[in-house]
């Protein structure tokens, strides 16, 4: 199946905003998208997650899985975040057993949204 992880590029992570400055949601997107990109995740920049006291947020869905929303994120876990999207694609349902995910992704889940009834 093909992943879908967006990456909320306005998250400030508490931040102060400095002009000319990239937030910190864009720095991590820039990050994601400066790594190669996983066989079957996509990477999609959305303006906002409404996460906003527990940025950076990033979300993860697919079609008839359960979908996932991380926060508490920054640039540095990049690789993390790809190999929790990694196995996220590779499961029929979007459960990843919880050994199997990175530690950002067992610690630091805001939610979990089961998949839409067709």
């Amino acid at each position: 199946m093909t992943a879908k992880l967006f990456v909320c590029t306005t998250c400030r992570a508490g931040e102060p905003v400095t002009e000319g400055q990239p937030v910190a949601g864009a720095r991590l997107y820039a990050a994601l998208a400066a790594a190669p990109t996983p066989e079957n995740v996509t990477i999609v920049p959305v303006e906002c997650l409404s996460a906003c006291s527990n940025g950076c947020a990033v979300a993860l869905s697919a079609p008839d899985c359960w979908s996932y929303v991380y926060g508490r994120l920054s640039a540095d876990d990049a690789a993390d975040i790809l190999a929790g999207s990694v196995a996220y694609a590779a499961t029929a349902d979007g459960l990843v057993p919880w050994r199997e995910r990175p530690q950002i992704f067992r610690k630091q889940s805001l939610a979990r949204i089961p998949p839409m009834e067709r």
